[in-house]
């Protein structure tokens, strides 16, 4: 038998092995155990599991389904009740935000329970809310179904926005880049006061990663192709910037009759009886900023304001500071509210006291089926951002503009969740089946902001902002605005004879009317080869605004009985949610830097088109902005003009965030000693062997 050669291991190779196998087995732990914690998604899973991860990051929020929403068909015996039940469930929103904001620290010490301590009430309170209404249908007509099931709501990151497409289906978000390291910058800042005046929540928004350069962005221009026997015409009306300053956190559509239904702060122009209270009678008898007394239409939208720690008189009232919404607010430099037609045919009378709202105030939760924002810059308006604020070249605007549903059923002037009994045309400009097209408003905001500085997170010139739901972080997508038309029968007939004629009319229709009588004589808007923004320079604080007023608001009637011709229809069955075609993201243009464009958040309901406008006058101002590291999507728009008829679209919304690292990591803590005990343990195996 031979003779076994091999050498049994000796006690020093045997250590040797094991120190290794320490340092190997260590080294992987923390690998794998931080990897995960960087990649781990942190929302969309509900509180359960979440809650500490999610709270770590300091810019968490809640998502809860929209309950108004799905509320389709309410009997006029329970509107009452069911509307206060809608702005309850919404306050038992802000109030649990508002506790997640003071308590987060505890809670994140407390791990899930400590979430739990805010969503468990909450789902509690929603599901008495969701009951009464259920109750309140159920005696006035049949009972809905469905609506016990959204009562629960998640806790996750500002900077996830994973959800289901315009299509229902589920998709993950997707990392945006920035969005982590802005929430925390934007804490920062909240805390050492250069963000967030009054008493605004450090970590409220809106944070860096909510601007995009517009000069990053791919221009696109598609419209409807005019048909024989299209209106053409545009009837414009001027009834001023609101300098007069009056402002509420009331929304007489969605929330009549309940103090600050709104939770933020609305500009309004046009019909001075605006509160949550205003009847249909207080409309008819009211003022009008308008220069043409004959339209008493509601025009309001989100207050605008500067991140600059200005204490405006709303700080510490509900609605202003104490929601978060602080700062400046910003009187627009210039409102043009244009009604265009139709490229299929002509247009029918609006119905008096028709109410259409248009974007959705609650779309950075509820994904962006009713979305309908659009931010641009003057001499830019080719190129649209729905997802993010524009940073500006020097010398250029911002501008806001709203492109509102265009198509109405022929019966009612309002619907149980205020989208149906309207719809956007599609993209040649056909209404769904069964409705009539109407004038379509297209509602142009322009403001003198110097572009941010971006570098250092809007220290040097301040970040701007809308004003939103607490939960909703002053993101751009919630950007809305709301309109009821209170024009006089023998006014709005003259509006679509001379729509339907292909002239342009309306007092406001010549130059200038839609100004602050300061601004005129200021110098013509760049062209799109303005200089960029210079991030070293640095911008003066702005003039305080006109401080904040109350007055009341509309409400309801039954409309007027027109037999207006029809649009063609197309064969959709009637569905007012029915998405227009051709609707794409565009990438960004010549930024090499740029994010692509990311996955849409969850969707909803109904879908929405987006606004188009045209350059307009500017002001020359100094510029503070920084670099931009992501791009938005885009919508196709028309033209240069706010008169040009651009096509509505359903948005593309960049989505998801990037994972939050403050999980726990005792493995990595526990690799990290196995690592260490590895080293020691050779280090001994050596001297031994000396």
């Amino acid at each position: 038998m031979g003779r076994n050669r091999r050498r049994r291991p000796t006690g020093a190779r045997r250590a040797t092995s094991a120190a290794v196998a320490l340092i190997l087995g260590g080294g992987g732990l923390v690998a794998v155990n931080v990897y995960a914690s960087a990649t781990e998604s942190g929302g969309g899973g509900g509180a359960q599991g979440a809650g500490s991860h999610v709270l770590s990051a300091g810019a968490a929020t809640i998502d809860c389904p929209d309950v108004g929403d799905k509320l389709t068909t309410v009997p006029d015996a329970a509107k009452g009740d069911v509307d206060k039940e809608l702005a309850t469930l919404d306050q038992q929103i802000a109030e649990a935000y508002q506790q997640l904001r003071s308590d987060g620290a505890q809670m994140e010490q407390n791990g899930d329970n400590g979430a739990d301590a805010v969503m468990n009430p909450l789902k509690e309170k929603r599901s008495e809310s969701i009951g009464r209404i259920v109750t309140a249908v159920d005696a006035a007509g049949d009972r809905p179904e469905g609506l016990d099931d959204l009562a629960a709501c998640t806790l996750r990151s500002s900077g996830d926005q994973s959800g289901a497409d315009e299509n229902g289906d589920q998709s993950g978000g997707q990392d945006q880049g920035q969005e982590g390291q802005a929430g925390q910058d934007q804490g920062a800042q909240g805390q050492d006061g250069q963000q967030g005046g009054g008493d605004a929540p450090a970590g409220n928004g809106p944070v860096v990663a909510d601007f995009a350069d517009i000069n990053s962005v791919q221009p696109a221009a598609q419209t409807p192709r005019a048909q024989n026997g299209a209106s053409t015409g545009e009837f414009v009306t001027s009834c001023g910037v609101n300098a007069n300053g009056l402002f509420n956190s009331d929304n007489v559509i969605v929330a009549p009759g309940v103090t600050n239904g709104a939770h933020h702060f609305h500009d309004y122009v046009g019909n001075q009886s605006n509160n949550a209270f205003a009847s249909d009678d207080d409309l008819a008898k009211a003022d009008t900023t308008c220069q043409d007394k004959g339209d008493k239409s509601t025009y309001y939208w989100p207050v605008l304001r500067l991140q600059n720690g200005t204490r405006e008189r709303d700080a510490d009232a509900a609605g202003g500071g104490t929601e978060g919404n602080a700062g400046e607010i910003v009187t627009p430099k210039q409102v043009t509210l244009t009604f265009v037609g139709n490229a299929r045919g002509k247009v029918t009378a609006m119905p008096r006291l028709l109410r259409i709202i248009t974007g959705d105030a609650k779309a950075f939760v509820n994904g962006t089926a009713n979305a309908n924002a659009s931010w641009s810059c003057t001499g830019f308006e080719d190129r649209q951002l729905k997802d993010k604020y524009p940073v500006c070249p020097q010398g250029s605007d911002v501008v806001r503009t709203f492109r509102f549903q265009s198509c109405w059923d022929g019966a009612n002037i309002d619907s149980a969740n205020h989208r149906t009994h309207v719809a956007f045309q599609d993209a040649e400009g056909n209404c769904p089946g069964g409705f009539k097209a109407i004038p379509q408003l297209v509602q142009r905001i322009v403001y003198d902001v110097d572009a941010p500085s971006l570098k250092d997170g809007g220290r040097t010139s301040p970040l701007f902002a809308v004003d939103s739901f607490p939960e909703q972080l002053h993101k751009p997508v919630t950007d809305h605005g709301d309109f009821i038309n209170v024009f006089d029968d023998g006014l709005m007939k003259d509006a679509v004879d001379c729509i339907n004629q292909g002239r342009k009319c309306g007092v406001g229709a010549g130059d200038d009317n839609n100004q602050d009588p300061e601004e005129t004589g200021k110098p013509q808007e760049p062209s799109k080869s303005a200089e960029p923004p210079n991030p070293s320079e640095s911008a003066e604080p702005p003039s305080a605004s006109e401080e904040p007023s109350e007055q009341p608001a509309p409400t309801a009637d039954d409309p007027s009985d027109d037999n207006g011709g029809q649009a063609p229809g197309d064969d959709d069955g009637g569905q007012t949610a029915e998405p227009p075609a051709g609707t794409q993201g565009t990438e960004p243009a010549g930024d090499d830097n740029a994010s692509p464009i990311e996955a849409e958040p969850k969707a909803d309901v109904t879908s929405s088109g987006h606004a188009a406008g045209a350059g307009g006058s500017h002001d020359d101002s100094d510029d503070g902005s920084g670099d931009v590291g992501t791009a938005a999507s885009t919508a196709p728009v028309a033209g240069s003009a706010p008169s040009a008829a651009s096509q509505t679209e359903p948005q593309a919304v960049a989505g998801g965030g990037l994972a939050d690292t403050g999980a726990q990591l005792w493995p990595a803590a526990i690799g990290g000693i196995f690592v260490i005990a590895g080293f020691v343990l050779l280090r001994r195996i050596r001297r031994g062997a000396l």
